[in-house]
């Protein structure tokens, strides 16, 4: 461990990172060394929008260690880039797993969720992310449809 120590608050540098205050952040990137900073960055990429990364961007309002303060805000803001990567990864999946659900081509499918089958491709391709609204939507329509495409089938086989 660093030779960081804590002033005037209950935490220690050996406690985990998320349950250190403000003011332990704050002495961490003010005094800390290396291998402190590097528990707040794998703090920051576990969770860009958590409690240690906003108390990071905090503190960095008011005390701008040389160096290190730059260095966070990079941490901070690739981090954030790379989980709204993944999440609009995940979207697309959802809304490419729900059209091919519904048993629908995506022309029909873009048709009964309210948009143009380019639109659609937007969003099963990640360029776009639907509203959260349009995903209800288009689960609504994926789960009417599959269900309809079952009962077909069913008919069919009698």
């Amino acid at each position: 461990m660093s030779a960081l120590a804590f002033r005037n608050v209950e935490s220690s540098p050996r406690d985990p990172v998320e349950t250190w205050p403000a003011e332990a952040i704050q002495a961490a990137l003010e005094r800390g060394g290396l291998s402190d900073w590097r528990r707040l960055a794998a703090l920051v990429r576990s969770d860009p929008w958590g409690p240690v990364a906003r108390t990071i961007e905090e503190v960095l309002t008011h005390s701008r260690p040389f160096g290190v303060a730059e260095a966070m805000e990079e941490t901070i803001a690739r981090a954030r880039r790379g989980a709204e990567r993944e999440e609009r990864r995940a979207i697309a999946d959802g809304v490419r797993g729900l059209i091919e659900k519904s048993g629908l081509s995506r022309a029909e499918f873009a048709s009964r969720v309210g948009t143009s089958a380019s639109r659609l491709s937007t969003y099963a391709t990640g360029k776009v992310v639907p509203s959260a609204a349009l995903m209800l939507r288009m689960e609504r329509v994926s789960r009417r449809s599959a269900g309809s495409v079952s009962a077909a089938h069913d008919r069919r086989e009698d």
